[in-house]
């Protein structure tokens, strides 16, 4: 029996061994490995400051009452947000939060966090979001199902991890989301500047082959995006 045992205890911790054998989610886009000894330490963006050093207001910002500043009036939306670089305590805390305000007809262009999950929270306003998602052991494998709801004040909505989604104001007032995420640095990819606003340009005939379209159609949108 004692033998019986001993396997057990032994493959019990192989496989929790094995439970953590496994890469961490990244903080940052790109982390360029180095061959240089003397490069200074650079990890998810900052480094840690001595913990005899801090104070409570490395935990504190102020401010998220009051709107953000327009990222493009195109879009007619504002952001504000917390997160280390207003908020030095959240570092290594994996959580952030944003602030965004619309006005009448507003939209946050389809985009994707590709750290994090985000749960949205309407304050005021009708704010239609969804999220698209592609779905196993589909006839048509291309074919992507929204997951939307029209959305008003005292609602939650979630977006899962690096999945494709926006926000609109379908409303004729403002409106105003709060939105947290599980990470300190949940990326934003927005899909249609990072396709035609590369820098260098895509080539056009992989944009004409990729999306089936006419040349002209190709260099218009980067015109657009650019």
């Amino acid at each position: 029996m004692s033998w019986f045992i001993t396997i057990l205890a032994i493959a019990a911790l192989f496989s929790s061994q094995l439970a953590y054998a496994y890469d961490v989610n990244p903080l940052q886009d790109i982390c360029v490995a180095v061959q240089d000894s003397n490069t200074s330490v650079f990890v998810n963006g900052k480094i840690c400051k001595d913990p005899k050093l801090a104070k409570a207001d490395d935990f504190f910002t102020s401010g998220f009452n009051i709107s953000g500043e327009v990222v493009d009036k195109k879009y007619g939306y504002a952001t504000k947000i917390v997160d280390i670089n207003n908020m030095p305590g959240l570092n290594t805390l994996g959580i952030s939060i944003i602030r965004a305000d619309f006005e009448p007809k507003g939209f946050i262009q389809f985009h994707a966090h590709p750290r994090a999950t985000e749960m949205i929270h309407i304050l005021e306003g009708i704010i239609y979001s969804g999220f698209l998602l592609l779905l196993p052991n589909e006839e048509n494998i291309y074919k992507s199902r929204l997951f939307a709801k029209i959305l008003n004040p005292g609602d939650v909505f979630v977006i899962p991890q690096g999945l494709i989604h926006f926000a609109y104001n379908v409303g004729s007032t403002n409106a105003t989301l709060f939105a947290s995420f599980n990470s300190q640095s949940p990326g934003f990819i927005l899909i249609p500047d990072i396709i035609f606003a590369s820098n260098p340009p895509i080539l056009d005939d992989a944009l004409v082959k990729g999306f089936q379209l006419d040349k002209n159609v190709i260099k218009e949108l980067q015109k657009k995006f650019s």
